[in-house]
């Protein structure tokens, strides 16, 4: 049977959601997997849900990292398969017959990115806070204790306790 690799993109999860984080990764690059396996875990603006393969197939590839966001519709993980129904997801071959795929650009040395890099905070963290009338996108002095070192409801909590102090 004539096996392929596809690039699975971020999934859309409506009109309203842009972007999406990886919270956790469940699997590595040569593991076989089987359609519905949990592979990853995302967070949206609004709910944090459990992505599962398209697929059987092995995991060829993860393009992200825990604590990355990424927009919808963007790869982020590659899968050998045989499954023709997602033909229309492989990735471009090279002319030697190989697999070609477009890796994303590395921050220039000295670019924002790479110097600091923001928390990525939980709904309910956002929540927390602009209830207690801060800005969250300003907040400083808030260290993230969840997955990937994301500012959690937990971590809003003692925040505002300690000033409290």
């Amino acid at each position: 049977m004539e096996t392929f690799i596809i690039d699975v993109p971020m999934p859309s999860m409506g009109a309203t959601v842009n972007e999406l984080t990886v919270v956790a990764l469940k699997a590595q690059p040569g593991d076989r997997v089987t359609k519905g396996q949990r592979l990853a875990e995302l967070e949206s603006d609004k709910s944090i849900f459990e992505f599962e393969s398209p697929c059987d197939g092995t995991l060829r590839a993860i393009l992200v990292e825990a604590g990355d966001v990424q927009p919808a519709g963007a790869p982020f993980l590659q899968i050998e398969t045989a499954d023709n129904s997602l033909r229309h997801l492989e990735t471009r071959k090279t002319e030697d017959g190989g697999q070609k795929t477009a890796a994303a650009p590395a921050p220039a040395a000295g670019s924002p990115s790479s110097v600091f890099r923001p928390p990525i905070w939980t709904p309910r963290a956002i929540k927390m806070a602009q209830e207690a009338g801060l800005d969250p996108a300003t907040l400083t002095g808030i260290g993230g204790t969840g997955p990937g070192g994301r500012v959690s409801g937990d971590d809003v909590m003692h925040f505002l306790a300690s000033r409290k102090s």
